[in-house]
Formats: structure tokens, C-alpha cells, sequence
């Protein structure tokens, strides 16, 4: 009996402090993704009417508006993505082979263009080459009328200057650590300048190119804004399921979920093609023989510098136009001439709840992501095994999921039923949370496989409890790598658009969603000076992670 009682106790799975952490991912990503999720497939399933088919989907196939969506997503995709790889390649290539100066400010311009929004730089644009736009005024009186900027083509412009962040700081990484000896011998060989960057320099870094290019990809197909403000008949797949969602005669929640869970199809292609391709972006640098930046003299100079710094100043347009037009004196709507803190006098009197609403948010959410995604972590990269590698492929969905399907997703899981959080703001905390725990969860994953695991087993061998040894050894190791993902983190949430629009109700408006109809009533000043507001908090918040990160812009990816 002692020997089958034994026999019973060693086949019970031991209950410690990381069984319990599984326990609980998994019950977390249960409520807050596979409900949602599962809500919107079966949400596609039903008509209006609450009758099971596939009619949705054949819908979709058949009614040209969706396929000319799709069309256009795959488009405003694409042409992003190569206008993020032209601008960010020409970019990375001249600062890490030449001698460009003010190098610092460079990547400093390719920051600011990162962290902005992208409505915001739609609505920068708008005010520069907008139909009453200042540029095409100044141009029109000089007797050149140009076009207005919305449609395709100032899509592809604003995307291009957003996203070219991501390819720069990706192939200038890699450009510093391509071997000098390589070049050396090729040139040694007699080939050419140009021979010796697209025969040895280009194979090298073409992962860093095709990764980055596909991040450009991924963030342009998700964006729901910049359509949204500058498309003016030009539907994207994000734009089609938000009409859908919130027409206020006509409403089609069946499709809008169907048109969602194309989206994350069609992310979700894109995503695995990604991180396929990061995978291989592994570069062995020869710290004795790093490539030298080479001084040009005359035209060249001259061209170099020109291209790097109208490529970062036009990056950088969204935060420059912005702050400078957030002092513009104004008369209701109206610009006038002069400066005036009128904008900031509205925003102060009047928009205090929205700053503050999108301060407890992010602030909440940002606190949950850094509990939960580093406990997760550490989970996911000391515990190896079949269920931890399934918790990881499961946090690959919320990082697809565009914002827009979130939103949706979560409407469709909490409107009705044991849990209803319309209209909380609690709701729009839990879309931020998931959303954004996936980056936490990976980047303090890969952190901790590169910290040997043996103290921390020493510590428990010295009678310290997992959890203990967690605490005492593993955290204070990993604190910067927290705090810097938590500063990033907050940077995300703070400008989180897409979700919130969905979301929010009067009480609970953010500062995205208030820029958003700011713009879209035309209150220009007032939406500039909120996103100002918005552009510093960001600012701060990265200048924070630097200081913990040792200024490593390639963190922000």
C-alpha cells in the first residue's frame, strides 16, 4: 500500500509557483483572445438575422467593394513596403558608409518619425498639401497648381516616411557589422564601388532589408487612420470593417467581423513571413575589421547629405508641423496670423479629461503588460517545453491582430452574456493590454536567454523557493530591459488609435481618438497642440528607455 501510495504521489504533477503562472496565461489569454477571437469567427457565421452560414464569405468574394478593399490593402501594403525600403535603405547605407554630419540628429529624425502616429503625420499632410494646404497656396500663387494629397498616392507617402524607420534601423545594424575584409578583397579583385555593394554588401544585409521591409508591410496593412483621413474613397480592409461596425443605419456586424478575420489572415501571412526572415537576420561582426566611413568630397558630399536629410526631415514633418502649428493664433477653426497659446487654453480648459484619460489608460495597461509579460517571460524561456511553446505561438495572434479587429473582436466577446465591459473603461485597458503583451513577453524572453540559468537554480538548491529565486536573482538582472520595455510599451498605448475608436464611449475619449475628430472637423490648432501634448509624452518616454537601453534605437522594433 506505502509502495502504490508513493507510486500515486510521484505520477501528481507538482503544483509550484510557475505551474500556477502557466495556469493563469493560459486562463488570461483564454478570456481576453480566444473569446474575442472565437467570438468574431462565429460572428462571421451568422446573418443578421442569427442564421448559420457562410454567406459572408462568399460576400466578400463576390461584391466588388471587398474585393477592391483587399485589392487596395494589399496595394497601400506593398507600395508602402518599397517606399519604406527605397527611403530607409538609401538612409542606412550613406550614414553607416560615409562620413554624414550631425549622424546623431539623423537618427534622432528617424525616431520622431517612428513614434509619431501615423494619422498624425496624415493630418500634417493635410495641413501642408491638403485642399487649403499652405504649401499648395504658396505654390498656386506662383501660379502651380498641384494636386491635392488625398487618395493612394498620400498614402503611400505617408507610410513611406513613417515606416522607413524600420528598414534604417535595421540595415544600418547590419551594414556596420559586414566585414571589412570582404570589401577589401573584392576591391583587391577590381571590382567597382558599385560592383562590391550590390555583390557582397547587399547579399549580407538582404535579411535585415526583407525583415524590415515586412514590419513596413505589416503596420501599413493594420493602419486604420491614414486611410481613413486621406483615402477620400480609397477603402482599405481596416476602413471597410470600421464602416460596416459603426454606420449608424445599416450596421453589418456579421461582415465587419468577417472583413476582420481576413485581416488577420492576411497579418498573420505577412507576420510569419517576418519573423521567418528575422530569424535569418544573423550578422558576426569582426570588431577589428568594422567597415570605415568613407569622407566624400564635392557633389557627392553635398548629394549625400542632401538625401539623409530630406529623407529625416520629411520623416520628421508630423512633429515639426505639428508643434509649430500648435501655437498658431487662431480664431475658432480658423489660422490667422501670429502666434497665440489659444489651442493650449482649449486643451487646458476644456480637453483636460481626454490627456487624462489617455494618461490612467496607457499608465494601467502598461503596469499590467510589464507584471504579466515579464512573469511570461521567464516563463517561456526558462520552463522549455511543448506547453510553452504553444503559450508562445499563442501570443503571435494579438500581435497580428490589427487594432480595428481588436476593437471589434472585443465588442463582439463583451457587449452580452456573464461579462459586459462596453463602454468602461476597463475595456479599453484590456484591448491595450493584450495588444501590446506580446512585445514585453518576447523581449524579456530573449533577454533571459542570454542569462545563465544556473544562479538562479543555485538559489533554490540554497533552499529559496522558485518564485524567491525569481525575485532576488533573475529580476534585479533584468530591471533596465523592463523598464525600458515598459517606457516603449507606453509609447505604443499612448497613441493607441484603432481599438480606442472602436471602443470608447464620451467618458472614456483619449487623446487619439479626440486628434482623430479634431482633424476630421477641422480644428486644426487645437488638434496640433493635442498632438504636441502627445508627441512629448511619447518623446519622454523613449528618451527613458534610452537611458536604460544605452541609446539602442534597434530596441524600438
Amino acid at each position: 500500500m506505502a509502495r502504490a501510495s508513493a507510486l500515486e504521489d510521484s505520477a501528481m504533477p507538482r503544483l509550484n509557483f510557475w505551474t500556477v503562472v502557466m495556469v493563469l496565461t493560459w486562463l488570461l489569454l483564454f478570456v481576453l483572445l480566444f473569446i474575442p477571437v472565437g467570438s468574431v469567427l462565429v460572428s462571421s457565421l451568422y446573418d443578421q438575422s442569427g442564421n448559420f452560414t457562410l454567406a459572408n464569405y462568399a460576400k466578400f468574394l463576390t461584391e466588388p467593394r471587398f474585393r477592391v478593399a483587399f485589392l487596395n490593402t494589399l496595394i497601400v501594403g506593398v507600395g508602402g513596403m518599397a517606399g519604406a525600403l527605397l527611403l530607409g535603405s538609401i538612409m542606412a547605407f550613406c550614414v553607416s558608409r560615409f562620413v554624414i554630419g550631425g549622424g546623431k540628429f539623423v537618427s534622432l529624425l528617424a525616431i520622431l518619425a517612428l513614434v509619431s502616429p501615423p494619422f498624425i503625420g496624415a493630418y500634417s499632410w493635410i495641413v501642408l498639401f491638403g485642399a487649403g494646404g499652405v504649401v499648395r497656396g504658396f505654390l498656386r500663387d506662383m501660379g502651380i497648381n498641384m494636386p491635392p494629397i488625398y487618395g493612394v498616392g498620400g498614402i503611400l507617402v505617408v507610410f513611406s516616411l513613417k515606416f522607413y524607420p524600420y528598414v534604417y534601423l535595421m540595415v544600418s545594424g547590419a551594414l556596420s557589422n559586414v566585414n571589412r575584409s570582404l570589401e577589401e578583397a573584392a576591391e583587391g579583385l577590381g571590382l567597382t564601388p558599385w560592383q562590391r555593394t550590390f555583390r557582397i554588401s547587399f547579399p549580407m544585409v538582404f535579411p535585415a532589408l526583407t525583415a524590415g521591409g515586412l514590419l513596413a508591410l505589416i503596420h501599413a496593412i493594420a493602419d486604420f487612420g491614414t486611410p481613413r483621413l486621406l483615402g477620400r474613397g480609397f477603402n482599405v480592409l481596416a476602413t471597410e470593417a470600421f464602416t460596416l461596425y459603426s454606420a449608424e443605419v445599416g450596421s453589418n456586424m456579421s461582415m465587419a467581423t468577417t472583413i476582420s478575420v481576413v485581416l488577420i489572415l492576411v497579418s498573420m501571412v505577412f507576420v510569419m513571413l517576418q519573423r521567418y526572415m528575422s530569424r535569418r537576420n544573423v550578422y558576426h561582426g569582426n570588431m577589428i575589421n568594422k567597415p570605415t566611413r568613407i569622407q566624400l568630397n564635392g557633389w557627392r558630399n553635398w548629394l549625400a547629405h542632401f538625401g539623409v536629410y530630406f529623407i529625416g526631415l520629411c520623416g520628421a514633418m508630423p512633429v515639426i508641423v505639428s508643434v509649430i502649428y500648435s501655437f498658431r493664433k487662431t480664431n475658432g477653426p480658423v489660422f490667422q496670423e501670429g502666434f497665440a497659446l489659444q489651442s493650449y487654453q482649449r486643451i487646458l480648459f476644456n480637453l483636460g479629461d481626454v490627456v487624462r484619460n489617455s494618461l490612467t489608460f496607457s499608465i494601467a495597461a502598461v503596469i499590467l503588460i510589464v507584471l504579466v509579460g515579464t512573469v511570461v517571460g521567464v516563463l517561456v524561456a526558462r520552463r522549455t517545453n511543448l506547453n510553452t511553446a504553444l503559450l508562445d505561438g499563442a501570443f503571435m495572434v494579438p500581435y497580428v491582430m490589427p487594432g480595428i479587429v481588436i476593437g471589434i473582436a472585443f465588442i463582439a466577446a463583451f457587449n452580452t452574456g456573464p461579462i459586459v465591459l462596453t463602454g468602461t473603461a476597463t475595456i479599453i485597458i484590456l484591448s491595450i493590454f493584450i495588444r501590446r503583451l506580446p512585445y514585453t513577453v518576447r523581449t524579456t524572453a530573449s533577454s533571459l536567454r542570454q542569462i545563465s540559468p544556473s544562479m538562479e537554480e543555485a538559489a533554490v538548491s540554497l533552499g529559496y523557493s522558485p518564485f524567491q529565486a525569481f525575485l532576488r536573482i533573475t529580476v534585479p538582472m533584468i530591471v533596465p530591459g523592463i523598464i525600458a520595455g515598459g517606457m516603449l510599451s507606453f509609447v505604443t498605448a499612448i497613441n493607441e488609435l484603432s481599438s480606442s475608436l472602436v471602443l470608447y464611449v464620451g467618458s472614456t475619449m483619449t487623446m487619439p481618438v479626440r486628434i482623430y475628430l479634431l482633424i476630421l472637423d477641422g480644428d486644426f490648432g487645437t488638434a496640433a497642440a493635442l498632438s504636441t501634448v502627445l508627441l512629448v509624452l511619447s518623446g519622454a518616454a523613449v528618451y527613458i528607455a534610452f537611458r536604460f537601453m544605452g541609446r539602442n534605437e534597434q530596441a524600438l522594433l
